[in-house]
């Protein structure tokens, strides 16, 4: 017995490596070390936002028994220190980050909780010293009320001075609230102090694209009258009742209809009421047989209305497109939108002599909000064209005139011509600024 203890003390525990590209396996002592464990928890914690109290479950210490007999129990307290500890460290790297960019392009945006509690997002987005295209939320914080633009203002600026980028931030990207008016020129007028506006500001401040397709659309939707509501109405009737939305499965089977659900939108985002239109538009031929067994059901549109509503569905068929190409989030997307816009604009202008009268309402209305938000020239997004090597000043040349006039194309023309060398000085001067300090 003696000796078998003995070599029970001499062994050792392995460690097993699979190996990667080259398919080399390794073989190594393993040691626990409990210090490890404890910052991938945190990570765990932080990445699927685990309850802190998850470290003391029964099952959970179990499992890391038997992945590891070595395995010493973390208690509550102690991943919390570890979360804001990991947090700390993380935060160090990207400062460091940050403080290698050059320009900064910021987003930001208020949401409110399932708790009725506003809260603040700002994004960061800058080219790092790899030329990669990165993205990092900056901040998350309750903003309370009153939600005016001064305050927005003074939350950003302490956002950007605890990062170290007030003299980095280029643009900042916000919806068309009337306290973001107020919030980006009280900070232009900071920056401006500092003489930290990129060429003078002038994309300084840039409306938010999706949110201006979105005021573009519900605005259309509006000529459309009560058939929408009433589309909305009769799939909120079956949703709240399961047997109501058996039955109308019943239905749908005996036209061997797709298997789709209805989808009920969020009235306040369109390409959501676009998803309702288009679901209740394949299911237009259930709804009358529907009444026939559950004559409390009100909600059938007439032949005429799911016309209208066809013809709708083809004409906002491209802004849906649009709305999800600019919702992408790993590809840059500013050199491409200004052809967006130009098809847009001349998908507006064919409608406005569309043969059917409630499109060339639409389409009236939908001009209209179009030349308030983009009747004057969007310099990033004509820059970004520009420097996209596809295009450069052919795009503008064949664009500008459709989506603003032939009457004011040669002064925007001029314009963004400008700016362009405006910018491309300013980058040789802090070139050789910083070739200087080397």
């Amino acid at each position: 017995m003696a000796i078998e203890e003995q070599s029970k003390q001499r062994q050792q525990v392995l460690s097993f490596t699979e190996g990667g590209s080259d398919g080399i396996t390794s073989i190594t002592n393993f040691s626990y070390d409990h210090a490890k464990v404890r910052e991938l928890a945190s990570h765990m914690i932080l990445a699927h936002e685990y309850p802190f109290s998850m470290m003391k479950h029964v099952v959970f210490n179990k499992f890391m028994k038997a992945v590891s007999p070595f395995y010493k129990k973390i208690n509550r307290q102690t991943v919390k220190e570890d979360c804001m500890s990991t947090y700390t460290i993380e935060k160090r790297k990207l400062k460091s980050l940050l403080k290698g960019a050059g320009r900064i392009s910021i987003t930001t945006d208020l949401w409110k909780s399932g708790q009725k509690i506003q809260y603040m997002v700002v994004t960061g987005h800058f080219i790092d010293s790899d030329w990669v295209l990165q993205k990092r939320v900056l901040n998350f914080c309750n903003v309370p009320p009153p939600h005016t633009g001064v305050i927005i203002a003074d939350a950003l600026s302490k956002c950007f001075i605890d990062w170290g980028i007030e003299n980095k931030v280029s643009s900042i990207t916000v919806d068309n609230a009337s306290y973001n008016d107020v919030c980006i020129r009280r900070l232009r007028e900071d920056f401006s102090l500092r003489k930290r506006l990129s060429i003078g500001g002038k994309i300084f401040h840039v409306r938010c694209c999706a949110h201006i397709l979105n005021l573009l659309v519900q605005d259309g939707l509006g000529q459309l009258g009560g058939v929408i509501d009433v589309i909305r109405e009769g799939i909120k009737y079956l949703n709240n009742s399961e047997s109501r939305l058996l039955e109308f499965v019943k239905i749908k089977k005996q036209f061997q209809l797709p298997s789709r659900k209805l989808i009920l939108d969020c009235p306040t985002r369109w390409n959501s009421t676009y998803l309702m239109l288009v679901s209740g538009l394949e299911f237009k031929d259930v709804f009358p047989r529907y009444v026939d067994i559950d004559p409390g059901f009100h909600y059938v549109p007439t032949d005429f209305e799911w016309m209208k509503v066809e013809e709708v569905c083809k004409f906002l068929g491209i802004f849906h497109e649009i709305t999800d190409m600019i919702s992408e989030f790993e590809y840059p997307i500013t050199n491409i939108f200004l052809v967006e816009l130009y098809r847009i604009k001349e998908l507006l202008n064919e409608k406005t002599l569309d043969p059917f009268e409630h499109i060339r309402a639409m389409a009236g209305s939908m001009s209209d909000k179009f030349d308030k938000y983009w009747g004057e020239s969007n310099v990033l997004l004509s820059l970004g064209a520009i420097l996209d090597p596809r295009y450069k000043m052919f795009l503008i040349n064949h664009a500008f005139p459709v989506i603003y006039g032939e009457d004011a194309t040669p002064r925007f023309m001029a314009e963004i011509r400008d700016i362009l060398y405006e910018l491309y000085n300013e980058y040789v001067d802090c070139h050789v600024v910083s070739h200087s300090k080397q």
